[in-house]
């Protein structure tokens, strides 16, 4: 595969599978192979899972480790790296501190020459209790995004997002409404909600748009105990999986992208455009029953 094909709108994009756990510098090397893996292999935009830099649930031990933004080390050695590379770096969320109190799950998309060219926060916070006792609060944490973000790159428009937000196809929409033809959602799902929903919310967010979906995903049993589901894909707009990842292992899947086949699939069935604005009924206090279609 090469970097980019002689049309303009296609490129090779990459997932980088990780299993992030508590060290900082551990968890960069890990995430610097991958990414040169990739851009070896001829990826010319590469993204890492949610929780790039650090995958701990003490909230001790995280806030002692990570750093604002604008002195954090994590950050720069990746502009250094994506210039080095001549890539894309999509960094799919580092853990940023905000004051003592709060941090954002904050995407970065660092261009060739290491310049940062989108940021998003994560909108929707992973707050749910699990069938089997697991319990996750993460606005207990992190302070949620209030702004859906799409950045425009040398082949198209493309939207961000972060895991949990997998599950709101309003974000996606509005993403897609607004130009983006590949909508991104790196990832930390759990091993029990991967089983369950990873591959189906993810298609469906792809049918639904007429987008790509690139995904790249923690993946096994971490330091602090969690078990991530792992299995990154790359889907394109017609929902079919181009590329997955080996389970849960760490490594690197490829595929080429040609982003008119957004517009391709938009045109077969134009969801985007046959959206209607609605109302809903309040519910009148004695619902009609239904005929008994046997008498």
């Amino acid at each position: 595969m090469t970097a980019m094909a002689e049309n303009s709108r296609s490129f090779v994009a990459a997932c980088a599978q990780m299993r992030s756990g508590k060290d900082m510098t551990a968890n960069v090397d890990a995430a610097a192979k991958l990414i040169r893996e990739a851009a070896e292999s001829g990826a010319a935009y590469v993204q890492t899972p949610e929780m790039t830099n650090i995958l701990v649930r003490s909230r001790d031990e995280l806030f002692a480790a990570i750093m604002p933004e604008n002195v954090c080390p994590t950050l720069a050695a990746f502009q250094e790296l994506a210039r080095g590379l001549e890539v894309y770096v999509h960094l799919g969320s580092l853990a940023v501190k905000l004051d003592g109190h709060r941090a954002a799950n904050r995407s970065f998309v660092i261009d060739p020459e290491g310049e940062i060219v989108a940021r998003y926060d994560k909108i929707h916070m992973f707050d749910v209790d699990l069938p089997n006792g697991e319990s996750w609060r993460e606005s207990a944490t992190y302070r949620p995004g209030e702004s859906a973000v799409g950045v425009d790159l040398p082949w198209g428009r493309l939207g961000l997002t972060v895991c949990y937000d997998v599950r709101f196809p309003t974000l996606h929409r509005a993403l897609a409404e607004t130009g983006a033809e590949a909508i991104a959602s790196p990832a930390a799902f759990t091993r029990q909600t991967g089983e369950a929903h990873w591959h189906v919310l993810l298609r469906s967010r792809a049918i639904e748009t007429g987008s790509f979906v690139i995904a790249a995903a923690q993946g096994g049993k971490h330091d602090d105990g969690r078990e991530t589901y792992g299995h990154s894909l790359i889907i394109d707009p017609w929902g079919r999986v181009l590329a997955e990842a080996d389970h849960d292992r760490p490594g690197v899947i490829l595929a080429e992208i040609d982003l008119a086949q957004s517009a391709e699939a938009r045109r077969r069935i134009p969801a985007l455009e046959n959206g209607r604005r609605f109302g809903v009924l309040p519910q009148t206090s004695d619902p009609t029953p239904l005929r008994d279609v046997g008498t």
